[in-house]
């Protein structure tokens, strides 16, 4: 787990990030080598004026956090095929969100209906894998959209590109993380920890 002060440090690293390939300034982040030496998942989410506008990230520890921070945010503002490019003159409007994953762990069932019972809204968020696709949801994301298990299921199908009964599938394999979500409140402004209520 980490304190808010190291939070900060993140979300400041992912703003750094996105700052240097506009200004094209020598990089340097070994200060945060130190403090973020161990290998983690992340995700890092922009947003503009309360819309997504890039989210790209490591579900798996394959990189140290520092490095993962770095490229995750730099990935969000121009390699998400979902949008355009992030421009320049947006960057001011944009807030970053920086999410670090627990090590994805598998959902043994022994049918899919017991899957309902074994994921919380509100802590957990979702990898699906299967020969037609993959994908990935941030616990706050059912939180933020008000899903329920139901929900959170049939969208991860859809987030994978197969389709809402994906989970139904026993082939498709799922596996639940938790995250630590530190964010900004406005852009380049106070940064928080995101906490959510889990679902009874």
């Amino acid at each position: 787990m980490f304190n808010l002060e190291q939070g900060k440090k993140l979300v400041r690293l992912a703003r750094y990030s996105i700052e240097t390939h506009f200004s094209r300034e020598k990089i340097s982040i070994e200060e945060y080598k130190k403090d973020f030496p161990v290998k983690q998942g992340v995700f890092v989410t922009l947003t503009k004026e309360g819309e997504l506008r890039g989210c790209i990230g490591f579900p798996e520890p394959t990189h140290q956090l520092y490095r993962a921070v770095f490229e995750a945010a730099r990935s969000a503002a121009f390699e998400d095929p979902r949008f355009p490019p992030l421009q320049k003159k947006e960057f001011d409007d944009i807030l970053i969100e920086v999410s670090v994953l627990s090590v994805p762990e598998l959902i043994e069932v022994n049918k899919p209906e017991e899957y309902l019972k074994k994921i919380e809204i509100g802590k957990d968020g979702l990898i699906i894998r299967g020969i037609y696709g993959s994908g990935l949801l941030l616990p706050q994301v059912p939180v933020e959209w008000k899903w329920d298990a139901d929900d959170f299921l049939q969208q991860i199908g859809v987030k994978a590109g197969i389709d809402q009964n994906a989970w139904k599938d026993i082939d498709n394999k799922l596996y639940k993380f938790q995250a630590q979500i530190f964010s900004e409140k406005s852009p380049k402004g106070e940064v928080v920890e995101k906490e959510f209520d889990p679902s009874p």
